[in-house]
């Protein structure tokens, strides 16, 4: 069976963030069965396209057992996160303002899938990788740390 590394970039700004990173990451290994292949250090950032508090950010990567096609498999991986994200309690629904542009808030826990494997996913709702990697420092400084 195929195996794929799967990166993620994970950012807390409300609450114990440290904790929340660490606990997300153990929901992460707890769901996909394995401990993650790679962490980076903990950044802290200023929250990008709002005003709220800074972030820690952090990247992880997990090698997972393929199952189903890559987008079949990175959209139920994507489930995954938002669960995770929900248990955590993060209740913001992805916002669209009145400028067309992504609304950001404040929140205990974000996780993105950045990168699975060298597969390009185009869903509705799942595009890899990250259309937004080149512009997130807070995702590129500890995403060099581990690829």
């Amino acid at each position: 069976m195929e195996r794929v590394d799967v990166y993620f970039g994970l950012g807390s700004n409300m609450g114990d963030r440290e904790d929340n990173l660490a606990a997300a990451v153990a929901m992460m290994a707890d769901a996909f069965g394995t401990l993650p292949k790679k962490a980076s250090s903990i950044i802290e950032t200023p929250a990008w396209g709002f005003d709220g508090p800074d972030f820690l950010n952090q990247c992880v990567v997990f090698r997972l057992p393929r199952k189903g096609s890559p987008a079949e498999h990175a959209l139920s991986i994507l489930d995954t996160v938002k669960r995770i994200e929900k248990q955590m309690g993060r209740s913001d629904e992805p916002a669209i303002g009145p400028d067309g542009k992504r609304e950001y808030h404040n929140r205990p826990i974000d996780i993105d899938i950045l990168y699975y494997g060298k597969y390009t996913i185009n869903e509705p709702t799942l595009k890899i990788p990250h259309p937004l990697i080149d512009e997130r420092d807070f995702v590129k400084i500890p995403l060099r740390e581990i690829v």
